[in-house]
């Protein structure tokens, strides 16, 4: 599902798609991008805070549970002197678009692998992944 609200105010759409599906908070994978990350990295995990990032919290809030899976997407830190709103809403620039373009396909390939294998497996496959994505520089996973 893809909510047509602000992704700040996604939770009430995701909740209301687990209550009518009757899904636990774990059974809800929720993908989002993360600023903490370099572009193109993922990072699985069960559960937790948002870490900041308001979308989740907001998710979390809805889903009355912090228990709900995510996938964040690096697409790293804004330049020095950017909103970090206007950072998220600015398109990728070329020397990006690899790096963001491999981590897509990435991403869905471990959502298919969080469906028939569940989250620890995604964790373990990506968290730690070396990514090469035709750069110059690898981009290395951190362990869960």
């Amino acid at each position: 599902m893809m909510p047509q609200t602000y992704m700040n105010r996604s939770g009430s759409a995701a909740a209301q798609m687990a209550g009518f599906y009757r899904a636990d908070p774990a059974d809800v994978l929720v993908v989002l991008d993360d600023m903490a990350l370099p572009p193109g990295q993922l990072r699985a995990r069960a559960g937790g805070s948002a870490g900041g990032h308001k979308g989740l919290a907001d998710v979390l809030r809805a889903m009355g549970s912090n228990d709900v899976p995510r996938l964040r997407i690096g697409i790293g830190p804004p330049p020095p002197r950017m909103d970090a709103v206007d950072f998220v809403l600015t398109r990728f620039g070329p020397d990006e678009t690899q790096d963001i373009e491999h981590a897509i396909q990435l991403a869905a390939d471990a959502v298919g692998d969080w469906v028939f294998s569940g989250i620890e497996y995604v964790m373990q496959k990506y968290n730690r992944r070396t990514q090469n994505t035709g750069n110059a520089d690898e981009r290395q996973q951190e362990n869960v």
